[in-house]
């Protein structure tokens, strides 16, 4: 089992653009901000969840949009199948927890759950597509895809989507008007009083 330090360590040795430091940075990231959230009371716990959320949906969008057509040629069809479909199911359970109190216990039991297949889809992926993609591609091919995944993380919907989830193709599609959407709200909620 890694761990957020393990992640960040194998990142560290890896170019700063390369596509796989960088998600490894960002799995780091989603673990220390589930720590936070379920140490985190009132407006803090809040706060927290409102970045694991849009972290985990442009983490995800970016995935199925940069790695995943790479991964299919590298690890194969039924390891991306596999990540795509764990990736739309936590996308239902993003937008469940997304439409509760985070104060409530049902929250904080949803979360130990998701947390747990967050990790164990993160840590599937180090131990599959990471190292295929590591072989299969140079460091300048996984530059290109960081460089890639950096844009596409630019543009990519804060909030749980799951009628896009899991498909690259509708990703592609509904991903940017989603985007606009949430960034949207993202920036109204952030101008009211007490937002």
């Amino acid at each position: 089992m890694s761990t957020a330090r393990t992640e960040r360590e194998e990142a560290a040795r890896l170019p700063e653009d390369d596509v796989i430091g960088i998600l490894l940075a960002q799995h780091a990231r989603i673990r220390d901000l589930f720590t936070d959230v379920k140490s985190a009371e009132g407006e803090h716990k809040q706060q927290a969840f409102d970045e694991l959320r849009a972290l985990l949906a442009v983490h995800e969008t970016a995935e199925e949009m940069v790695l995943r057509p790479v991964a299919k040629k590298a690890a194969g069809e039924a390891e991306v199948d596999a990540r795509n479909h764990e990736e739309e199911e936590a996308n239902k359970v993003l937008a469940q927890l997304e439409d509760m109190d985070v104060s409530s216990p049902e929250f904080d039991a949803l979360l130990v759950d998701f947390e747990r297949s967050v990790i164990d889809h993160a840590e599937q992926e180090e131990r599959e597509e990471f190292p295929a993609v590591l072989q299969e591609c140079d460091e300048a091919q996984r530059g290109k895809m960081g460089a890639r995944l950096r844009t596409v993380e630019r543009i990519a919907p804060t909030h749980p989507h799951p009628t896009a989830a899991g498909s690259p193709a509708a990703q592609w599609t509904v991903g940017p008007f989603a985007s606009l959407v949430d960034r949207t709200k993202d920036a109204l909620k952030r101008s009211s009083p007490g937002g």
